[in-house]
């Protein structure tokens, strides 16, 4: 048996299910959900658990499993209460998940993973990239904030889906 839902909005437990679809070669299910009590609507996945379990290699040397809801629990600190829309943070998330996927077979190191979130976040909003660059580099000092401040403001950005010049 399944957990029940819980709305995000009144926290009730019953829904129904307005429209499921496949997606990502069939291995998420978005569901679309309306609340019984409240009737707002809201979406859920189910992602199937992969059978190769990725390790996290943390900065003090400890192994953890890979846990996609602390990288979705990061973003969402970052962007705090930016105007970036959910489904923008959950493509973050999406696409930090599919390349570590793609690009390690065991173990990855947890400061590449943050790398990979900071790429993501730059092109999206620059203060939640620099919410958590502070997080992820340790700034020690407000120069080093100012630093990476200025570097920010002189690279030029990349428009979404083209490919790096250099």
């Amino acid at each position: 048996m399944l957990a029940p839902v819980i709305c995000p909005f009144c926290a009730h437990n019953d829904d129904k299910v307005i429209d499921s679809r496949a997606s990502d070669a069939g291995k998420v299910i978005r569901r679309r959900r309306q609340c019984l009590k409240c009737k707002r609507r809201f979406t859920t996945y189910e992602r199937v658990e992969e059978l190769s379990r990725l390790t996290v290699i943390k900065r003090d040397g400890t192994r953890v499993p890979f846990d996609r809801e602390k990288i979705y629990k990061g973003v969402n600190l970052a962007c705090g209460k930016r105007p970036i829309p959910q489904d923008t943070r959950e493509r973050i998330v999406d696409e930090v998940e599919e390349q570590v996927h793609r690009e390690f077979d065991r173990e990855v190191l947890s400061k590449v993973i943050g790398q990979y979130v900071c790429e993501r976040l730059r092109e999206v909003d620059d203060v939640s990239y620099i919410r958590f660059a502070s997080e992820h580099y340790r700034f020690d000092d407000i120069e080093q904030l100012r630093k990476e401040l200025q570097d920010l403001a002189t690279r030029p950005r990349e428009g979404r889906g083209q490919a790096k010049l250099f």
